[in-house]
């Protein structure tokens, strides 16, 4: 079985699993009363969204590792496409993987405690600032002493080639965990947005996995691009169920796991942009509210409801955001093509 066989059989699977999921879940998360709780300081038009059913991110997390993992299975009692014997990087290639989907499902589970207390204590907080960011920084650390045994502190940057960052790469790889998990939940603020933007960036991955070489990684983000797909299926706008922390978490872990993957983590600039735009909206408002004594650039951050308050449409947004993405996307992967 050919690997872009491979690829397809495991986007359509977790497209599959992820949609077909969402007609037992949301009814099951209503039940529960499991819904989303909206802060009084944001838009008041998002007050519409108060219940609706949080924590759907489980069903494309069920999508994504159900569907790697059986294509996986079968590529190993078949053909061995993935990691081929005499394969000379496999092992490192293997704890790369496998690292990065643990480290994934690991946030995911963080993730899952703030939506819990979310929904049973009635609240918008869930874990304590300080809580979340000792259990982020835990995954970050021991998912960066993976990379740095699987030889990842020589690192691959298009146009220059590889770099040795020696002890350093522990200080770079730990920031860009925690900030890339950390951004990509900023983006999530609006139906679809953050697994249309997701989706963008999967699909890049999948292309760049493919030219250097790291076909298990390209098959782990066409289940990622699947996953988002079958995902958008319930969560485009109106939305029927909302991610949740538990969803947001582990997109970030697995956008990163590529990326380190694929042994080229600043390519995470490009393909990452309107996390990278989101995040730093958000740190610039509150820089700016401190030194000024409670002025604002924005009229609100995350820039996406920035523009939401100034009348753009939740579509309108998502929209331009998926597609400023997808140029990012693209230009990611002509850096990968041409460097």
């Amino acid at each position: 079985m050919s690997t872009t066989l491979l690829g397809i059989i495991a986007a359509l699977g977790a497209f599959t699993v992820t949609t077909v999921l969402g007609f037992f879940m949301i009814p099951w998360l209503r039940k529960l009363k499991f819904g989303q709780t909206i802060l009084d300081i944001g838009p008041k038009w998002h007050k519409k969204k108060q219940g609706i059913p949080t924590m759907g991110g489980i069903m494309f997390i069920i999508g994504v590792t159900v569907s790697f993992a059986a294509v996986y299975l079968t590529d190993y009692l078949t053909g061995k496409k993935i990691f081929p014997d005499g394969m000379a990087t496999a092992d490192y290639d293997k704890m790369r993987l496998w690292g990065g989907i643990a480290m994934a499902l690991l946030f995911a589970f963080i993730g899952f405690m703030d939506d819990y207390i979310k929904v049973v204590k009635k609240r918008n907080l869930g874990l304590t600032i300080k809580q979340k960011t000792f259990m982020q920084l835990l995954v970050a650390v021991a998912y960066t002493t993976v990379l740095y045994y699987s030889g990842s502190a020589v690192t691959y940057i298009p146009f220059i080639g590889k770099v040795d960052m020696g002890w350093f790469f522990w200080i770079f790889a730990i920031c860009v965990v925690y900030g890339a998990i950390n951004a990509v939940n900023f983006t999530d603020g609006l139906d679809g947005l953050c697994s249309s933007v997701t989706l963008t960036a999967a699909v890049s991955f999948i292309v760049m996995a493919a030219i250097l070489k790291f076909t298990g990684m390209s098959i782990l983000a066409a289940a990622l691009a699947g996953g988002c797909a079958g995902f958008l299926v319930w969560n485009h706008y109106p939305a029927k169920v909302i991610m949740g922390d538990t969803g947001s978490m582990f997109l970030g872990g697995l956008v990163v796991a590529l990326a380190f993957g694929i042994n080229c983590p600043v390519i995470l600039i490009p393909v990452g942009i309107i996390y990278i735009i989101e995040a730093l909206s958000d740190v610039i408002q509150i820089t700016y509210f401190k030194a000024t004594h409670g002025k604002r650039i924005f009229k609100m951050a995350p820039i996406h409801h920035h523009f939401e308050m100034s009348g753009w449409s939740e579509v309108k947004i998502v929209s331009v955001f998926t597609t400023i993405n997808l140029i990012g996307a693209v230009i990611g992967i002509l850096c990968v093509w041409f460097g």
